[in-house]
């Protein structure tokens, strides 16, 4: 039941379009020195949950990420020994243990950050002529509007 629209169907969109994000993703993690961490892309996910989201505890991280407990126990064990997190008892409820990040962590996660927007910008600068700016806006709207969709099960 694809929809065509100037000569291209849905389907094609489709493709187009998740290869397209698949190649971006995978292009700012290059440009932010994914590799050069040693870390995986889940390990720094939630790295960056922790500093942005801490303390947290491990179950919150599980249904944060979407993972399984024994997946962010696996690492956190990498991050804590890289020195990146830290965890500590919660001082309100001994039987939690809460999950922080250390100064280098944060660090770690703001230049990695800013390396992603810096190529982002240059990009655009580069690539994006002033009487496409517009464009660019709209398609990150699309763009926005398809990451909050709710469209339910697929049929």
């Amino acid at each position: 039941m694809d929809k065509s629209y100037e000569g291209r169907d849905t389907a094609e969109a489709a493709q187009r379009l998740s290869v397209a994000i698949t190649r971006l993703r995978s292009r700012l993690r290059a440009e932010a020195g994914l590799h050069e961490t040693g870390l995986s892309v889940s390990q720094v996910a939630v790295l960056k949950n922790i500093v942005e989201e801490g303390p947290v505890t491990a179950a919150y991280l599980a249904t944060a990420q979407h993972v399984s407990p024994q997946s962010i126990a696996q690492n956190v064990a990498v991050l804590k020994a890289a020195g990146l997190v830290r965890t500590e008892r919660d001082p309100g409820d001994g039987r939690k243990t809460l999950i922080s990040a250390n100064e280098s962590g944060g660090r770690l996660v703001d230049s990695m950050s800013a390396l992603r927007r810096s190529f982002l910008v240059r990009a655009i600068d580069t690539l994006v002529a002033p009487e496409e700016r517009a464009g660019l806006d709209r398609a990150i709207e699309l763009l926005e509007r398809f990451a909050a969709a709710d469209l339910g099960p697929a049929l």
